[in-house]
């Protein structure tokens, strides 16, 4: 299992555009991807479940991938993130 820890910057946090697109670049993988703010989490490939999570800017989140191809998935995720995010 691959993780790594990312504090939002975006001022409005994770809202839908990039929420979708980080859902299109996840899916391309078979990993099972999950995102945690605190206490709770959500499906990384879910777009609904990502948006319910209301990720703020200044909130960490903490990002795992579990499968065949984690290290390609979470590179990928890590560099959509830190460039969107």
């Amino acid at each position: 299992m691959k993780e790594f820890k990312y504090t939002i910057k975006d001022p409005v946090g994770i809202h839908a555009r990039p929420a979708g697109l980080l859902v299109k670049e996840l899916t391309a993988f078979s990993s099972n991807v999950s995102i945690h703010r605190g206490e709770d989490s959500c499906d990384g490939k879910k777009l609904l479940a990502m948006m319910k999570l209301r990720v703020k800017q200044g909130e960490e989140i903490i990002l795992r991938v579990e499968g065949p191809d984690e290290d390609a998935a979470t590179a990928a995720a890590k560099a959509f993130i830190e460039s969107t995010l």
